[in-house]
């Protein structure tokens, strides 16, 4: 018996008993006094049995039939053990064809110990919700997310996943695996974008290193900033920098669903290197991702500004490693270990003192710029090496040098000598 029917029965005892009336338990049952009368009846022929449920404990008239519920449990054990109710669902009704819904699928999988519901997070932080951006392009949330995505398959342990949704409408625009999340991959990541989408206004992001200086004398000098800074001033994109994960949380609950389906989509397609997983990303996931989370945006522009014919032309070297070094007075200089040479014709003056640029381009080749203009240089062998002076000792000590009679100074001063004893003479 439930505690609603032990206190059904108790009031009811208390009626049987005339400690109370009709109305009165009709009341304290929140029944009427022809479902009171009724139930006292019941339970003086039959007893407490009378207030419990003929049907409770009895299988529902609705249930599946024990065979087509067999083959699920079946499937759900091999195919999908640790899938929640939803995506098994999923896969049910797009690969075996069976249709259930979810809630259904989640009655079978705790039942048969294969999913536990979620505690739910209590928090005393409060946050204030921040509208969606109305149009898309307007502001993209970016991230890099480390985890065992192919689960050891191919001698892989761990791998960094980028990925870029649009604020709003939730859709997942570019996603990609890359070694890490380095200055390198990431150029890789948004020279592709910029590219294929054109430039979003604004792009939303964590304060990893690779997106900005942290250190103190970063916070003193607001002219130091990293290369993906400079390449997103030159390219007239804002960058915004969250002050904690929640704050990007589009992008963040992005992880939480691809770590559950990404992962399981990999497996079933039985996918094991980098290569392989961003063709499925690229040919299949994103599409079927976005036709089932994205939402329309409340203005139906897109905001993406198409690249222009210059910034085409120099889009690698914007999203480049660039350094600045001084030229040598032989016209020679160092980057990375390596020396440089500068060559003869150029096609801009350069003088001695020179800051030029030097550029490491996503394919690790080394470009060279001054003034805007690109310059022809050869690799050294090795660092070049200085001319030694001659110093000659003399062997015997240097005499100071006696001037000859004839010699110019000594005429001079004798006939100044001259001069003056005529000149006394004269007294």
């Amino acid at each position: 018996m439930s505690k609603k029917d032990i206190d059904r029965h108790d009031v009811l005892q208390r009626l049987i008993r005339k400690e109370i009336r009709r109305s009165h338990a009709a009341k304290l049952l929140k029944l009427t006094v022809r479902q009171v009368t009724r139930l006292k009846q019941a339970v003086i022929a039959f007893g407490v049995a009378a207030l419990i449920h003929k049907q409770r404990a009895q299988p529902s008239h609705h249930r599946l039939p024990e065979k087509e519920r067999a083959k699920i449990v079946a499937l759900l054990k091999e195919k999908y053990p640790d899938f929640g109710p939803t995506f098994a669902a999923e896969k049910l009704r797009e690969i075996h064809k069976i249709d259930h819904d979810p809630k259904t699928i989640r009655a079978i999988q705790m039942k048969e110990g294969l999913w536990k519901p979620r505690r739910s997070k209590t928090t005393d932080e409060h946050r204030s919700w921040r509208q969606r951006r109305s149009a898309f392009g307007e502001m993209l949330q970016f991230d890099g997310s480390y985890h065992d995505w192919f689960e050891g398959r191919g001698g892989s342990t761990e791998a960094c996943l980028l990925a870029s949704i649009d604020d709003a409408t939730g859709k997942l625009v570019e996603v990609a695996f890359a070694p890490h999340e380095g200055v390198f991959p990431v150029f890789a990541f948004w020279k592709h974008y910029l590219e294929k989408h054109g430039k979003p206004r604004q792009i939303y992001m964590d304060k990893f290193s690779t997106y900005k200086m942290n250190s103190h004398a970063a916070k003193d000098n607001p002219d130091l900033k990293t290369q993906f800074q400079r390449a997103m001033i030159e390219l007239h994109i804002e960058p915004i920098f969250a002050q904690s994960p929640q704050a990007k949380g589009r992008v963040e609950r992005l992880f939480d669903t691809l770590q559950d389906r990404l992962v399981k989509e990999l497996r079933l397609a039985r996918i094991e290197s980098v290569e392989a997983a961003n063709r499925f990303l690229k040919d299949t996931f994103i599409q079927a991702f976005n036709e089932k989370f994205a939402v329309e945006p409340a203005n139906p522009s897109d905001l993406h500004q198409a690249l222009g014919e210059k910034e085409r032309k120099i889009l690698s070297s914007i999203f480049s490693r660039q350094e600045k070094r001084t030229v040598q007075n032989d016209f020679t200089f160092s980057f990375q270990n390596q020396w440089y040479q500068l060559t003869e014709d150029q096609p801009v003056t350069i003088c001695k003192k020179d800051e030029v640029t030097v550029e490491e381009h996503l394919g690790h080749t080394i470009h060279i710029r001054l003034r805007g203009k690109e310059l022809n240089y050869k690799i050294l062998p090795e660092r070049p090496k200085k001319v030694p002076v001659p110093f000659v000792i003399a062997k015997t000590p240097l005499q100071p040098m006696k001037p000859k009679a004839d010699h110019p100074w000594r005429q001079r001063f004798h006939t100044d000598a001259l001069k003056v004893s005529s000149y006394k003479g004269t007294f």
